[in-house]
């Protein structure tokens, strides 16, 4: 069946598609009906559902005579440490830790914190959770007191577990003293934490409130799995808020069991048993999504990788992971590529590695600059498939139907909505624009299964955030426009797009622009305050290692590339080499927090950036240019 056909199947009866795809799941009571809108704009999914996450997960591979394939394969080149844990094992591993939470008093709805670095026992974690019926919220390891202790006052959970420590390339980073500082700050207390001690930096345990992953466990009857409603929370994941209060998305059980399950053959092309890899983190929806629940869900090898694309301990070890694991589908961020493009822009080290098992690579997370993705196919000599979403939809919005009929690839776009999407490019009042037209990018409800209800005890803010500015339509607060032939293009946040002297402009398209110069390895374009223009672009450039031009050669270059390619309309006259770009820790440019340095405005320092000393560079090429503007 083709695209087209299936897209339009789910067009003239929503309602049959989403109770077709539900006949994959194991349901201890089966839905009969899919959508729930007795409360538009906030809808439900199989409300009348009885089911289980990690029954779905992992027992049901189990009893189908799987029980020996492997269930997650654990790499870390930082540690060398590697192992394969079969879903016969993983049963017995969740179903362990499950009965030690239940013992001390967890239960269906009660809410745990997961404080894990990249570890199989986050995984573990994690659908222990849910084979009880408790609510995971899984925080980002490493991340500060502070964030940590919101989320806690925010989830009020009955338990936190955590790991001694992360590593990182060269350091050790101490988690524990981070959790017991944020219980310290929090109001709310847990009644107590379970601690996974790494070798590498054990941690003092609070007598009487923490407890050792194993000694916790040892006697512990094995639990079973917990039916919960269709609508049960599967978990909570908190997403940065623009007032500095995180958001708390929450995950119906049902929607995303069938959901995720869905896309792993329709959108990631792999069949039960093969391999696939997801080269992200637990803390964020990737590694909700594609690293612990879509795989399993759908009976695939999933890895556990704990490394970066460079440094651990060179630009090849995504490779070596491909070849010596088998990948058949791969998914990451453009910026990984880019910080492998930058360190080996010849791919030297792909000599050394077979790669010819993957079929596809995936990107998401932020803007796939075309630069990158033909490099990648290049080098790689697969299909390289962009594709968009967000922790709000815990699954693509915008992607290639790979498993069901490849579309051309167009660079610079994710493709074509899938099932359950009716995107639409609006106008600032809200209704729909021509195609070719720059506008907001809102996706008419209902959303999907497996996306968002409302976000965690705030259901008022919910509506003011995502449903208010377009009435009947969820704001997703990017803009671009979708072209003659229905492919979207995304070129930035609804606030990066900047007004230069009353024209509308996209940093994205400059930046796509900039990433095209030779000597680019990556970039990102702002808009800073001006007196006569409203706003002017400055673009930051990053160099290809091997780069040995005069800085200001290249910022000339970059400057009229913009200018012959777009034109003396964008102004573009402001231009900076730098080492590094601001990111968050998963690779996210704070292209929000640099403008506001530019602008001279205070900002809240993002919990999740890499290394706040970077900024400090951004000052500097600012100030070289008359910016921050003087007050007044």
């Amino acid at each position: 069946m083709a695209y087209s056909e299936i897209y339009r199947a789910w067009q003239d009866d929503p309602e049959a598609f989403w109770m077709e795809q539900a006949k994959a799941i194991d349901w201890d009571r089966a839905p009969t009906f899919a959508l729930d809108d007795s409360r538009a704009p906030f809808y439900g999914w199989y409300p009348d559902a009885m089911v289980n996450t990690c029954f779905n997960a992992v027992d049901r591979h189990v009893r189908d005579g799987q029980g020996d394939r492997a269930a997650i394969i654990y790499d870390s080149p930082i540690t060398g440490a590697k192992s394969r844990t079969t879903f016969a094992e993983l049963k017995e591993q969740t179903a362990r830790l499950a009965g030690a939470l239940a013992a001390k008093g967890v239960g269906k709805g009660d809410r745990v914190i997961i404080y894990m670095p990249m570890v199989p026992e986050a995984l573990v974690a994690m659908l222990a959770c849910t084979r009880i019926g408790a609510v995971h919220s899984v925080v980002f390891g490493g991340f500060a007191a502070h964030e940590l202790a919101t989320r806690i006052d925010d989830a009020a959970p009955k338990a936190v577990i955590a790991g001694s420590c992360g590593i990182e390339p060269g350091r050790v980073v101490a988690y524990k003293p981070l959790l017991d500082n944020a219980i310290a700050a929090a109001k709310h207390k847990p009644a107590f934490c379970v601690i996974f001690q790494r070798e590498q930096l054990r941690a003092e345990l609070v007598e009487g409130r923490d407890h050792e992953w194993h000694a916790f466990q040892e006697g512990a009857e094995p639990a079973d799995c917990l039916p919960v409603e269709g609508m049960h929370p599967a978990y909570v994941l908190y997403t940065s808020g623009t007032t500095g209060q995180p958001k708390g998305v929450v995950r119906p059980t049902a929607g995303h069991l069938v959901a995720l399950n869905w896309t792993m053959k329709a959108v990631y092309n792999v069949a039960p048993g093969e391999v696939f890899w997801a080269a992200s983190d637990v803390g964020w929806v990737v590694g909700h999504s594609y690293i612990c629940y879509a795989p399993l869900i759908h009976g695939n090898t999933t890895v556990v990788f704990e490394g970066k694309p460079v440094g651990t301990p060179d630009a090849g070890t995504f490779w070596r992971v491909i070849a010596e694991h088998d990948v058949k589908s791969f998914f990451t961020a453009p910026t990984a590529f880019r910080a492998i493009k930058r360190e080996d822009p010849k791919a030297e080290c792909l000599k050394a590695h077979d790669i010819s098992c993957l079929r596809a690579l995936y990107l998401a997370g932020e803007r796939a600059d075309p630069d990158t993705i033909e490099w990648a196919q290049r080098v790689m000599n697969v299909p390289v498939y962009d594709h968009w979403w967000q922790t709000e939809t815990g699954w693509p919005i915008v992607a290639n139907p790979a498993g069901i009929e490849p579309l051309p690839v167009r660079i610079g776009s994710p493709t074509v909505a899938m099932p359950g999407y009716d995107v639409q490019v609006l106008s600032p009042e809200g209704t729909p624009v021509a195609p070719g037209t720059l506008g907001a990018i809102a996706i008419r409800l209902p959303l999907p299964p497996g996306t968002l209800p409302t976000l965690w005890n705030a259901e008022e803010r919910f509506r003011k955030a995502y449903l208010t500015t377009f009435p009947g339509y969820y704001e997703t607060g990017d803009a671009g426009y979708i072209d003659e032939d229905g492919y979207l293009w995304i070129m930035a946040r609804t606030d990066d797009v900047i007004n230069v002297a009353g024209h509308r402009l996209s940093t994205g398209a400059m930046e796509e622009i900039l990433a095209s110069h030779p000597d680019v390895a990556e970039c990102a374009v702002i808009g800073v305050a001006d007196q006569l223009k409203g706003q002017l672009p400055m673009g930051f450039v990053c160099l290809s290692k091997g780069v040995n031009k005069p800085k200001e050669t290249v910022e000339a270059e970059c400057i009229q590339l913009v200018r012959d390619q777009i034109g003396p309309v964008a102004a573009f006259r402001l231009c900076r080499v730098v080492d590094r770009l601001p990111k968050t820790r998963s690779g996210k440019i704070l292209r929000r927090t640099m403008a506001s340095i530019a602008d001279g405005q205070e900002f809240k320092l993002p919990a999740t950036i890499d290394d706040p000393a970077i900024l400090d560079e951004i000052r500097e090429a600012l100030s070289g240019i008359g910016y921050p503007k003087a007050e007044g």
